[in-house]
């Protein structure tokens, strides 16, 4: 989870890199519009100091120009040639313009009257050439005797070239202030440009260190939700061990109450009695059902809810789930009656024990919620297209229905249409959340509609697959078959390494029609299977050189054989069963094995199914302090030879067990303290020890380094298996 100071410091980042951005912009928008103003500048500058330029060689144009104007007038007089005043009215009008142009924008009074004046001196020269015109055409001469050595003429020459260079040293000292001025606004512009490059850089330095820092505590708060989603995995997995371990746990004493009361039910009792001991029937299945739930929730999840497809008929599995509740429908005076539309192919591809454990979920609670009137169940055709068909079921009672505002809630977790109802009808509410899990799972959904004091209906759709083969009938199973030992017998191979339960599986297997061999580990099983053919495998998990994944691993990989693997272990956590699959086993059983059980898959993967025989277990009261015979006495169905050997295997191997692992605890050797008490779990279950020593032989399995409990639990052991071998050896003794 994101904690709350992260989202702020992402927000405040968010801020300033917006502010940042145009506090930015705003600098430089200013720096920018002075910049400009300043290159505007300069640029009338420097105009100004070009126009001075250029009227500083004019006035030096101007003083050369009146100079000539001077010398034409004086040699027309000596020549008396009129040849010599001709354009001087052009020159004295370009005279007279420049000045017009310098006094036009001129704002110095002093150069504005030198300019005035010299305007004087240069008409005076105009009006000098047109008297000499007018003496020339009426006297025809220009010779006055005076003009050429005419002082004032001279004086006004002089004056003339001083007037022209006072103006020349006035605009050129104006051309130095403007110049200094230019390189003044230079120097600006040279800032504004140098400041620009520096905010950007540094507004670029800012963001990038504020971006890079940002990056930094993004990777950090990455590494932290790593470590904490790994924190929460690992959370959710103890989660899940500890339900799996605590609901085998509660299974183990509880499967004894049940049994046990399937044995009182059978004997002969007064009213009383019988009526106790149905409560305590229907409680122990009532906590059966919980703990079943809590297995199923803490796979889906796990996500290790698998979804395994198989053929199945249609009507035999509605027909199998109807009847299963025909005599509970009676008991509380309710009808029950299924209709399957003909539509819907008989045999379809799909997982039937996902279905079965939906329909009977959705019927257990219509029957446990209705009080009177009928239960339906509907099947029919949604849609089918090619090889699919889309089958929808609907599940109707007349019950006491669910109130509107709480059908949303329905299908979640440990919720109840009502508060009475756990009170009244029991019940965790776990129920109907597993059943939308397993149908979502199977790509269906379903819906609810109800009403109060009139009924529910689930309405639920879920794909099938339509099965190339149809079977309209399914054939008789010959039960002879199994005791037939004139039939081809099945040929198994018993891989474990622990020599009671090698007793065991040829004791039970060799009730059977089966031909058996024995491995003690993987590689052993490898060797057999690489030179001899087999039918199947009973395949142990933790075996010494190589364990039970290794060698089926081989097995499909390197042999390429398709041959059915069946795990056998003493684990019994959530999700075991799909570890197995997922490594390539076909199928698994925990430990204890139990007969029927064991007869079950062999049956699913080796021979036909049928009815086995019914396993008489001889009722014998407890006569000792720790071994439990009722385990033995289940699988041995009566041999007494069977029980002499396995009670005598118990006696020689289980102490030398029990020794190897004080000795690996005492020399630190923790792995072998690991595998020992993995192996004492299947050697004391035949003498019913599993449930006194499980949880003490568990956590012998997790010790990593010496500490006070594992020495008391360890001791512990040793007590209860040195009084077991006791009891044992009085036992073998009176066989």
């Amino acid at each position: 989870m994101i904690n709350k100071p992260s989202v702020m410091n992402n927000k405040r980042f968010s801020f300033f890199i917006i502010l940042t951005f145009i506090a930015g912009s705003l600098l430089l928008i200013a720096v920018q519009i002075n910049s400009a103003k300043n290159t505007k500048e300069l640029i009338k500058n420097n105009n100004r100091l070009l126009n001075e330029l250029r009227s500083s060689n004019h006035l030096r144009e101007i003083d050369r120009d009146i100079l000539g104007v001077e010398s034409r007038i004086r040699a027309s007089i000596a020549t008396n040639d009129t040849t010599h005043l001709e354009g001087i009215d052009q020159k004295i009008n370009q005279i007279e313009n420049f000045l017009d142009s310098l006094s036009k924008d001129n704002a110095d009074s002093v150069e504005e009257k030198l300019i005035h004046r010299l305007s004087v001196l240069a008409m005076e020269k105009k009006t000098t050439k047109e008297k000499l015109l007018h003496r020339y055409l009426s006297l025809g001469n220009m010779d006055d005797q005076t003009s050429i050595a005419n002082p004032r003429a001279r004086k006004i020459s002089n004056e003339i070239t001083s007037i022209t260079a006072k103006i020349y040293e006035s605009r050129r000292l104006h051309m130095v202030e403007l110049s200094k001025r230019s390189e003044e606004m230079g120097q600006k512009a040279r800032m504004y440009d140098i400041s620009l490059l520096i905010l950007l850089i540094l507004s670029g330095a800012i963001v990038g260190y504020h971006i890079l820092r940002q990056f930094k505590r993004q990777r950090l708060l990455i590494q932290e939700l790593d470590v904490a989603e790994k924190k929460a995995s690992v959370a959710a997995q103890t989660k899940e061990n500890f339900l799996a371990n605590m609901s085998h746990e509660i299974r183990t004493p509880l499967s004894g109450i049940l049994g046990f009361t399937n044995l009182l039910q059978k004997r002969p009792l007064d009213t009383t009695s019988a009526e106790f001991v149905s409560s305590i029937q229907r409680s122990g299945e009532n906590l059966m059902a919980i703990i079943n739930d809590i297995l199923d929730l803490s796979k889906i999840e796990a996500g290790m809810m698998r979804i395994t497809p198989g053929i199945f008929s249609i009507n035999g599995l509605v027909n199998s789930v109807e009847t299963f509740f025909v005599e509970r429908a009676k008991e509380k005076g309710l009808t029950i009656a299924s209709k399957v539309e003909t539509s819907i192919p008989d045999t379809l591809t799909g997982d039937a024990t996902r279905l079965t454990q939906i329909l009977v979920n959705l019927i257990g609670n219509a029957i446990k919620f209705t009080d009177q009137g009928s239960i339906n169940i509907e099947i029919y055709n949604k849609q089918q297209t090619g090889n699919e068909v889309i089958v929808g079921f609907k599940v109707t009672d007349t019950g006491i229905g669910i109130d509107k505002e709480k059908l949303n809630e329905v299908f979640e977790r440990f919720n109840q249409g009502e508060d009475s109802i756990t009170r009244n009808y029991g019940g965790t509410g776990l129920g109907l959340s597993i059943v939308k899990s397993l149908i979502l799972l199977q790509n269906g959904n379903i819906e609810v509609s109800s009403e109060q004091g009139k009924g529910t209906t689930f309405h639920f759709y879920i794909p099938y697959g339509i099965a190339e083969e149809q079977l309209n009938t399914i054939p008789a199973v010959d039960t002879n078959y199994f005791k037939d030992k004139s039939n081809t017998p099945l040929r198994v191979l018993v891989v474990d390494d622990n020599a009671i339960n090698q007793s065991l599986m040829k004791h039970l297997l060799l009730q059977w029609n089966i031909d058996f061999e024995t491995a003690s580990n993987g590689l052993e099983a490898v060797e057999y299977l690489r030179n001899n053919d087999c039918d199947l495998v009973l395949m142990d998990i933790q075996m010494p050189q190589m364990d039970g994944y290794a060698a089926t691993q081989q097995i499909r990989e390197e042999l390429k054989l398709n041959i059915p693997i069946i795990a056998m272990t003493a684990h019994a956590l959530a999700g075991e069963r799909e570890r197995c699959l997922s490594r390539g086993m076909n199928e698994y059983i925990s430990k204890p094995i139990k007969e029927e059980e064991l007869f079950k898959l062999i049956s699913n993967f080796g021979l036909k199914e049928g009815n086995h025989k019914e396993i008489k277990i001889e009722e014998k009261p407890p006569v000792y302090q720790y071994i439990d015979l009722t385990y033995m006495h289940s699988v041995s169905s009566g041999d007494k030879s069977f029980e002499k050997i396995v009670s005598q295997q118990f006696i020689d191997n289980v102490p030398n067990h029990l020794q190897q692992l004080i000795t690996a605890y005492q020399n630190k050797d923790f792995t072998t303290v690991k595998l020992r008490a993995h192996d004492l779990k299947s050697s004391v279950a035949i003498m019913g020890l599993l449930p006194l020593l499980q949880e003490k032989l568990d956590t012998l399995e997790m010790i990593t380094e010496e500490n006070p409990t594992a020495e008391t639990i360890l001791e512990d052991v040793k007590n209860i298996i040195s009084q077991s071998v006791s009891e044992t050896e009085e036992f073998s003794k009176s066989l």
